[in-house]
């Protein structure tokens, strides 16, 4: 899709008063640390290293804003729930994070990626409660490690567990790049004219 293929690099702010102003819709993707987080937007806007990507979980500490054309922004947050990260980095992502999404008028959905082989972790699970009813849609990623058999269980599994979309993605097969692709370009069209208000607390 066209918006896709506009993608470029606009911004990292490790702090929320360097977060870039208000401007088209965004979607935010959100995620355990080493969950395929960055791999899933480089496959989605079909780069390679848009998004950067690293075996060590953690690396990403800062929000990434990435300008779709004029017309939209993709967000990639710091992953949560790695445990050897020191505890005062752990709590000044968490402020980052908790300001972006509490205030940012211009967030239309969150993408939260899971590991299809372990997805609903408490913490997962936390951060959808919190969002409310932002507009939600579950990635459930490294779905070529499952068998077809493993795939349908899971996502019939998590679909009756919580209130999103939730879709098996694979960066490494490119399994449900288009459907998430044309889901997410939907919301992001509806967003223009109806961007939610901000969150009232965390």
């Amino acid at each position: 899709m066209k918006t896709f293929s506009q993608a470029a690099f606009l911004a990292a702010a490790g702090r929320a008063a360097d977060l870039p102003p208000q401007g088209p819709p965004e979607v935010a993707f959100a995620g355990r640390s080493n969950v395929g987080k960055s791999s899933a937007i480089n496959a989605l806007l079909d780069r390679k290293r848009l998004a950067y990507t690293s075996k060590r979980p953690g690396r990403t500490q800062t929000i990434n804003f990435y300008q779709l054309g004029e017309a939209a922004r993709l967000v990639d947050l710091p992953g949560y729930g790695y445990a050897r990260v020191p505890q005062p980095l752990r709590a000044q992502w968490e402020s980052l994070v908790g300001a972006y999404l509490r205030a940012r008028s211009a967030l239309v959905a969150v993408v939260v990626v899971m590991d299809a082989r372990h997805p609903l972790t408490p913490l997962d699970l936390q951060l959808i409660e919190w969002l409310g009813d932002v507009p939600l849609l579950v990635l459930l990623s490294k779905a070529d490690k499952l068998t077809r058999a493993q795939q349908a269980a899971t996502l019939t599994k998590v679909g009756s567990l919580i209130q999103a979309e939730v879709r098996l993605f694979s960066s490494a097969t490119r399994q449900g790049v288009d459907e998430c692709r044309g889901l997410l370009a939907g919301w992001l069209q509806a967003g223009r004219g109806n961007k939610r208000p901000p969150a009232k607390g965390i």
